[in-house]
């Protein structure tokens, strides 16, 4: 078949050229490819001696006998040294290019009979060359790890090499002739085949294609694969190397293995530049893509325990530690997770029963799906023993002892469950296929299962998320841990603080008493806030509101300790001053207990928890920093403010120890910080304290309050005591509404500290409840003394207490006369109970002790203790005053017989 454009064969790359020799041995014929190969036009060739013109000098005498015999009509083949056109010039430059010329003789006739030769010439160089390109193409296509397919311009493989013949089974030549639709699935091969019509039309190379086909078993088991990159070691995983040569398992059953390939294609072009056909070069990246999911997941695995390390544990309540686990984990890890604890480690047993077999009840305290917004039974477990249905969110349950999940807690060790496709269910084949059951493990005890869930469409769980569920379930388990631990150290904190503060709501003479004590959230510990309400004699009333430094249990007993003190020293009947200044020694030995110094500089107080995920015996000791002296030394700074209130003078006397400021607020008036110097908090010692005295007219309110009240995060202190003082403005009010609206309306909810309030509104004693008369130093006044009391008495409508009252005023008034000097003072005080009051000018205290039997003297005193409620002394500015106090006659209670009482001392 004729065509017009250029042949396209082998002589387009070996230049071929012809010329024939005449009769007489000289050219006669010279075509164009001769002249073109060899530089000669053939006029300069035409008619000459070939060997003249040709040959090398050294060579002609050998190369004409050889044209001697070819003329003698004998074939001959050979290389000639030749000479490029102009090579015999003087002027020529050596360019050492020899030349070979492989020349192909053949006798031939003339018309007339005689003797000729035609002669076609190659360029040796040329065919050396092809003879390189042909060997190195056969080294690459027949050596090469990687499958080589030729296509020709109809897209049919023209050939492959034996590494394509390997893969895919079956010799070479069997796949000459075919197509991609021979080797590959549909859809793949249709993709392919579009790809080299692309390239052979446009030219345009495609690279890296991706193709997904199946190759037989027998083969799979020795495909080589690219070196892929080297993933890094904080994965935590080995990943195939995918060397040439490895070895990836087969499928199971001799079954084809399914494969990925990267597929490079190029149009191929003779020597004319025509498009003669497709090369496709195939790589198997089946590993390297195996490596690449690999470390993807890796690489989401450590971002998911980041995220997790950085959620996890900011609070310090049980719930919202599980629902941040599962928000952590749902649906970044899995489709459906749910939390359950024991319910006996919630409830404050150490060790409840059934824990070591599984069998303890247990409470689902969190669920979240991204599949479902209701509870869903996610396996065969979690369906509760004795149930019907899923668990709900707060509901106690047991697992049966046979389910995986009860095995799972038993043994400690996670399980992987598979889904059932024959459930009875329809739910649990419909939507789960694989659950993971992890015990949430904290100080090597089990403290709860937690279990993750997919759905079908998600990979089932294998090896590396087993190890990643059970590094969440530690993380949030020891976080759990911390807050049930901390929970428990908070309650009975609070159990403590409690039971140290006045149960029910205190009384006082002359004054009406509220109180409230809010303790901080779970979120923080028990602070060291307190308040109290002390009687004293002469129906004065102490009341006292602190602060101990420091939170938790140790806060809790200073607290205690420090509360004890104030009462004992009140009862001493010590002025405020006093009785700060002795409190703050005590505090100061307190602190010192351990043989450490004493610290002199006020210490800031904690006011945030210790955080949930801290590795520790418990929650409390992550806020305890530096040495044990130094923390015990802190815990025992605390401020106080102490007040007296007399309600027969009205007037209160302070001391403050560095506490905050007490509020009075008068009918119809703005209320007012009170100016008491604040002096030094208790336990740093080195100052004195001071009194400020203070008269409190009948309806006044007095509030004595902790910072809590006043001082959050939100706003300063300054505001916090404007808004205190704003709301007290209302104080007409009943006093527990009073209160109420107090806290209703100061930001009291933040919960970042204790919050202890006592308020008080006076109405001090009518003149007509007191009885206060003056007597001269004689004999004759303890007559006297009777006769006012008897009259006092019977004027309050007391006849009951009249012979008992007359019997210990003539003690307590010969007392005075016989052991004191100057003038004596006699007062009788009516409120919830008697009182009476002898006072004299001499400084010696009384002191009772056991007369002898013989002794005619020295039951005054013993007296006074058998008939009286209570009896003391104190001292005075100018001398002391011995009181007695008598319980009012009920009715119910018998008064005791002053003739027994007597009887008894003998």
């Amino acid at each position: 078949m004729w065509q017009s454009s250029p042949p396209g064969s082998i002589y387009d790359y070996i230049r071929v050229a012809s010329f024939s020799l005449g009769p007489d041995g000289r050219i006669d014929r010279w075509s164009e490819r001769a002249a073109e190969m060899l530089g000669i036009p053939a006029a300069e060739a035409v008619g000459k001696d070939p060997v003249a013109a040709f040959v090398p000098h050294e060579l002609r005498e050998q190369a004409h006998r050889t044209v001697a015999q070819i003329l003698d009509g004998r074939e001959w083949t050979g290389l000639v040294p030749y000479r490029p056109r102009g090579a015999d010039r003087e002027d020529a430059p050596d360019t050492g290019d020899g030349r070979l010329a492989e020349i192909y003789v053949m006798p031939s006739e003339t018309a007339d009979g005689e003797r000729a030769a035609v002669c076609l010439v190659v360029d040796v160089r040329a065919l050396r060359g092809i003879e390189t390109d042909l060997a190195a193409s056969q080294a690459v296509f027949g050596q090469s790890p990687m499958g080589f397919l030729l296509f020709d311009t109809d897209l049919r493989i023209r050939r492959v090499n034996e590494r394509f013949a390997t893969v895919f089974g079956g010799p070479a030549a069997k796949y000459r002739g075919g197509g991609p639709h021979d080797f590959l699935p549909r859809s793949e091969a249709d993709r392919l085949q579009a790809a080299l019509r692309r390239v052979l039309e446009t030219g345009e190379p495609v690279g890296d294609m991706q193709l997904v086909g199946t190759v037989p078993a027998s083969s799979a088991a020795v495909i080589p694969a690219p070196t892929s990159p080297e993933l890094p070691a904080a994965s935590g995983a080995a990943y195939p190397s995918g060397a040439p040569g490895t070895a990836y398992p087969s499928a199971p059953g001799g079954e084809a293995d399914r494969r990925r390939w990267s597929v490079s294609l190029y149009r191929l072009h003779g020597a004319s530049g025509r498009p003669i056909g497709v090369a496709a070069l195939a790589a198997d990246v089946t590993g390297r893509r195996r490596a690449e999911r690999e470390a993807a997941s890796a690489r989401r695995n450590l971002a998911l325990l980041n995220e997790a390390g950085a959620r996890i544990g900011n609070s310090l309540d049980l719930e919202t530690t599980a629902r941040t686990l599962l928000d952590v984990a749902v649906p970044q890890f899995c489709d459906l997770a749910s939390v359950d604890l024991y319910q006996g480690l919630l409830a404050g047993d150490e060790a409840p029963p059934g824990m070591a077999d599984g069998s303890a009840e247990l409470r689902r305290v969190a669920f979240s799906s991204a599949v479902s917004d209701a509870p869903l039974a996610t396996m065969a477990c979690d369906v509760p023993e004795g149930g019907t249905g899923p668990v709900a969110v707060g509901a106690v349950h047991r697992y049966p002892f046979n389910s995986p999940c009860a095995g799972a807690l038993r043994t400690a060790q996670a399980q992987i469950i598979p889904g059932r496709e024959n459930e009875e269910r329809a739910e649990l084949g419909a939507v789960v296929h694989s659950t993971l059951a992890v015990p949430m493990v904290a100080r090597d005890t089990v403290v709860g299962l937690v279990q993750f869930s997919r759905t079908k469409g998600s990979e089932p769980f294998g090896e590396r998320d087993t190890a990643l569920a059970v590094d969440l379930a530690a993380r949030a388990a020891v976080c759990i841990d911390n807050a049930r631990l901390y929970r428990r150290e908070h309650e009975r904190a609070l159990i403590l603080q409690r039971s140290l503060l006045p149960p029910g709501d205190p009384e006082a003479a002359g004054l009406d008493i509220a109180c409230r004590y809010l303790p901080g959230t779970t979120a923080t510990e028990v602070g060291g806030d307190w308040f109290d309400v002390i009687e004293l004699p002469g129906h004065r009333t102490a009341l006292v509101v602190g602060d101990v430094m420091g939170r938790g249990l140790r806060a809790a007993v200073a607290m205690g300790e420090l509360r004890t003190a104030v009462r004992t020293l009140a009862l001493l009947d010590m002025e405020p001053a006093e009785v700060l200044s002795a409190l703050d020694e005590i505090a100061r030995g307190l602190g010192a207990t351990g043989g450490g110094a004493r610290t002199t500089s006020r210490a800031p107080r904690s006011r945030s928890a210790p955080p949930a995920g801290a590795q520790s015996g418990s929650p409390a000791d992550a806020s305890r920093c530096g040495s044990g002296t130094a923390d015990l030394s802190e815990v025992y700074l605390a401020t106080c403010v102490y007040a007296v209130y007399d309600p027969v003078t009205r007037r209160c006397t302070f001391a403050n120890a560095g506490h905050l400021p007490p509020i009075m607020v008068e009918e119809g008036e703005d209320a007012l910080l009170l100016d008491v110097p604040p002096g030094m908090p208790l336990g740093v010692g080195g100052e004195p304290f001071e009194e400020t005295e203070v008269e409190l007219p009948d309806g006044a309110l007095l509030a004595l309050y902790t910072d809590g009240l006043v001082e959050s995060r939100d706003h300063p202190l300054d505001e916090g005591l404007r808004a205190f003082q704003t709301a007290l403005s209302e104080a007409g009010r009943p006093l527990e509404d009073v209160c109420d609206h107090v806290l209703n309306a100061l930001d009291t909810r933040h919960g970042e500290d204790d919050i202890a309030l006592l308020m008080a509104r006076v109405h001090g004693l009518p003149k007509d409840a007191v009885g206060d008369w003056n007597l001269a130093p004689e004999a004759r006044s303890v007559s006297r003394a009777r006769e006012l009391a008897r009259d006092q008495l019977t004027d309050w409508g007391l006849e009951a207490l009249v012979d008992t009252t007359e019997l210990l005023v003539s003690e307590l008034v010969t007392n005075a006369l016989r052991h004191g000097h100057g003038e004596i003072r006699l007062r009788l005080l009516l409120d919830r109970t008697l009182v009476c009051e002898v006072w004299d000018a001499d400084l010696a205290q009384p002191r009772r002790r056991r007369a002898r039997d013989t002794d005619e003297g020295g039951r005054g005193l013993q007296l006074v203790g058998l008939l009286s409620a209570g009896w003391g002394s104190r001292r005075t500015p100018r001398g002391k005053t011995v009181w007695f106090e008598l319980p009012l006659p009920d009715g119910d209670t018998a008064l005791p017989d002053p003739a027994d009482a007597l009887l008894s001392l003998f």
